[in-house]
């Protein structure tokens, strides 16, 4: 425990707070802040300056957003070692962390925080908007109009509505029903009144449940048997999901969108599997191999794709640095984080360490 007289370190790595500085200054008032350069945060000469205590025994990593920050790569088995043991908590933006080695870092007994909870709403909006695409191919027509040729526009005003369907009544299978998956049950339920199906490795308690009228599948694939549309909001767990296998489980003629990562699909398969029509459209915030897009899928008039963009709200970037703060506040007085992803494998650690 710090006594009265000590200050919790924060070691900020990434870009000067933007959209909260009240917030900041409050905060920089109740912490000692240090802010590595550019220079500094890149991965040799970081894990170098680890190595000789130069930021001495910092408490918290305080990351406040997504594209500045990971100039040092992969918090993995080659940099976490060298972090001091003083240091207990690591709250950054964004809702995905597949740049975190959560069991490297739990290991440590640090407790990593995600911002999910600050994405939810965007992101949600747009699994909306890709689910309405690839149930009314939508994509077809926008293309088509733009395209600013006459007969593009004539043959997708009279032949769209022959693949169009609306989304009330369909089911929507939604694989992990975290902050973000819940808010998509949300909008799906009460704005189209879609069924709702999901798979989660944690159960929703039945209030919940019973508020999206959503029905639980402890096994994937019989879920993936029956959504008519499949919606991957997940964190990538170190290897793909939605592989060849995978898909040949699916509904025949189902739809796929995937607002969580690329890395969790195998694109080469999702392209086979829609040239066969096994699925019938598809809508991609995120790619396999961003920023590089699958060739073969931009030349499909039933895929929707946008730029891994769920998350870019002015909205979102705020909430992101606001909560990160509140996630070290909250660790620093009461012992506890806001938005822990892996409470119960730092106590897990600890209690093994305890035993030993």
């Amino acid at each position: 425990m710090l006594s009265n007289d000590e200050k919790f370190v924060v070691l900020h790595i990434g870009d000067d707070i933007v959209y909260n500085p009240e917030v900041y200054a409050k905060f920089a008032k109740k912490f000692k802040i240090i802010q590595p350069s550019l220079e500094e945060r890149q991965r040799d000469n970081f894990i170098a300056a680890l190595k000789k205590h130069r930021w001495g025994d910092f408490h918290a990593v305080f990351r406040p957003f997504w594209n500045s920050g990971g100039e040092m790569g992969r918090w993995d088995k080659d940099l976490v070692p060298h972090l001091p043991s003083t240091c207990s908590i690591f709250a950054s933006a964004g809702a995905g962390y597949d740049w975190a080695d959560i069991p490297t870092l739990s290991a440590h007994g640090i407790t990593y925080c995600n911002g999910a909870r600050a994405s939810s709403e965007a992101v949600a909006d747009m699994a909306i908007w890709h689910i309405l695409s690839v149930f009314r191919n939508l994509i077809w027509s926008a293309e088509a109009a733009k395209s600013g040729d006459v007969e593009q526009f004539k043959i997708a005003h009279k032949h769209q509505q022959d693949t169009a369907h609306n989304p009330r009544g369909q089911s929507l299978g939604i694989i992990g029903l975290g902050n973000i998956g819940y808010t998509i049950a949300q909008k799906a339920w009460n704005a189209f009144g879609m069924r709702v199906l999901y798979h989660d490795v944690v159960r929703k308690s039945p209030e919940q449940e019973e508020a999206v009228h959503a029905a639980f599948f402890p096994q994937l694939d019989a879920m993936l048997a029956e959504a008519d549309c499949v919606v991957l909001a997940t964190p990538f767990g170190g290897k793909k999901l939605i592989t060849s296998e995978c898909l040949a489980k699916f509904k025949k003629g189902s739809r796929f969108v995937n607002i969580a990562r690329g890395t969790l699909v195998d694109e080469v398969a999702l392209v086979e599997a829609l040239k066969s029509g096994h699925i019938f459209a598809a809508g991609l915030d995120v790619h396999e191999n961003e920023p590089h897009v699958n060739q073969e899928l931009c030349k499909m008039r039933n895929v929707t794709m946008t730029c891994h963009n769920a998350g870019g709200a002015w909205e979102t970037a705020s909430g992101f640095e606001r909560l990160a703060m509140e996630n070290i506040e909250s660790f620093s007085l009461k012992g506890e984080a806001l938005t822990p992803v892996n409470a119960d494998l730092v106590a897990a650690e600890k209690e093994k360490k305890s035993n030993v």
